[in-house]
């Protein structure tokens, strides 16, 4: 009879693990990555299936002090927690600096952005010259950069040219592509911009 339980059991865990509804200590969100029409734009689904699922945004076990709302940004790992409290927090995977533009440090979230411009600085223009044509900013869309969010971030100093962002190369997360941004999935930025609040402290390890 104990060996029946046990069976009924693991076979229950084995349907929810297919299901992809749950992960050890929470939820995972894969079926949240469907197209989205938002703002007048269409965005795609993506084809969550060919992501790794541990980036696939899902509420973890995650012990910290910092209090609820902080981001932390775990680069080597290429996850990004937002902080629930009580140990747990919501992560999403995502995109970090390329070799050379890798970067650490805290910092706030000074300014969000739906459907942002994109300016590239002037350095990836000197890098890239045929960016110069967006030198006044690309116009917001489904190629833009950016994605459909950005929240910007600042230090003491000002603006630091850094942003957490959506992007249109879902193939990018869980790698070092970007200029030193923090990108997700166009599904998850909308998500993280919907919880994270102006001033909250990012911290980026």
């Amino acid at each position: 009879m104990r060996m029946k339980s046990l069976a009924i059991i693991a076979a229950l865990a084995l349907s929810t693990a297919i299901a992809g509804c749950s992960t050890i200590g929470g939820q995972i969100f894969s079926n949240d990555y469907g197209a989205v029409t938002d703002a007048g734009y269409q965005l795609p689904r993506i084809p969550i299936e060919k992501v790794p699922s541990k980036y696939h945004r899902q509420e973890v076990d995650y012990d910290t002090k910092e209090k609820p709302g902080t981001i932390i940004v775990d680069t080597q790992n290429k996850f990004l927690y937002f902080v629930e409290g009580d140990g747990r927090a919501i992560r999403y995977g995502i995109g970090v600096g390329r070799e050379g533009f890798e970067w650490h440090g805290t910092a706030h979230i000074a300014i969000k952005r739906e459907w942002p411009t994109w300016t590239p600085p002037s350095q990836m223009i000197k890098r890239q010259p045929e960016l110069a044509k967006f030198a006044g900013g690309m116009e917001p869309g489904l190629k833009n950069p950016l994605g459909a969010r950005a929240m910007y971030l600042f230090n003491k100093g000002g603006d630091m040219g850094y942003r957490l962002h959506g992007s249109p190369e879902w193939n990018s997360i869980g790698k070092a592509m970007s200029s030193g941004c923090i990108r997700l999935m166009n599904q998850d930025i909308i998500d993280l911009y919907d919880r994270a609040s102006v001033g909250a402290k990012v911290i980026v390890m």
